[in-house]
């Protein structure tokens, strides 16, 4: 059974038909990628899905949860938890606060806590930090940990991204090109990264563009193109698709 199903999603901005009827499964302890040309219409489905915006038609399923235009804070309660192409988060608090403020099941702040200092908010708070400083440590940033996060390099940002997105639990986490504008040595290491949260039993659904990280990590591959999907298997079977050749080259002239 799919960890993820999504059936008929149809999105459209003032009569423009972003996504059409697009259908996709994710099957749960697995690295698929979404690709396509600029303006196929991923990211559009990627913000229905995770609930960053509404679509007009079709369904969400996670984890047998309809999920449709729900938000999204509920979404990610359910473990389905997206990150963004550009890097979010506070720029001023360091690595290990940014991680924590995203940790799941926060106790929240009042003024009756802050001045009784309730000890289940203490015990949580030294969960979530515990939590931090392991997930710093899995994804190499612990020397950083006390660093700004302005002061990260782009790759860094983007280990802390992924790094946000497992402080809140997640089985399934939803990646918006995780290695763009990052250095070649960097983008292999944040794809073992992915291979070894995989093998862990975490699902990801990753847009990408580089096509020989999406051959190492990826299997299957979904292609879409003007909104609908294109074509599904394993990346060399679609690769190999005439039609997918022309979705990213243009039609061939002959003669």
């Amino acid at each position: 059974m799919a960890l993820l199903e999504v059936r008929g999603l149809g999105k459209s901005f003032w009569g423009v038909h972003a996504v059409r009827g697009v259908d996709m499964e994710v099957a749960a302890g697995t690295i698929t990628a979404l690709i396509g040309p600029n303006g196929a219409g991923k990211t559009t489905a990627f913000n229905c899905i995770s609930g960053t915006i509404p679509p007009d038609s079709g369904s969400v399923t996670f984890d047998g949860h309809d999920i449709t235009g729900a938000r999204p804070d509920r979404i990610t309660g359910l473990g389905l938890v997206r990150t963004f192409q550009i890097a979010r988060g506070f720029p001023r608090l360091s690595v290990l606060e940014n991680l924590m403020l995203y940790g799941a099941r926060q106790p929240g702040e009042s003024l009756w806590r802050a001045v009784l200092r309730h000890p289940a908010v203490a015990l949580r708070e030294q969960a979530l930090y515990e939590r931090a400083v392991e997930i710093a440590r899995r994804l190499n940033l612990l020397r950083v940990a006390n660093n700004p996060a302005s002061a990260l390099s782009g790759g860094q940002k983007k280990l802390l991204e992924i790094g946000r997105a497992l402080m809140a639990e997640p089985r399934m986490i939803m990646l918006d090109e995780p290695i763009a504008g990052v250095n070649p040595a960097l983008a292999v290491e944040i794809g073992d990264h992915l291979l070894r949260l995989k093998a862990d039993g975490l699902t990801f659904l990753i847009i990408e563009h580089h096509m020989d990280a999406v051959l190492r990590l990826c299997d299957p591959v979904i292609v879409m193109a003007e909104g609908r999907n294109l074509a599904q298997g394993p990346f060399r079977t679609v690769a190999e698709d005439p039609r997918v050749q022309e979705a990213y080259m243009g039609r061939r002239k002959h003669g």
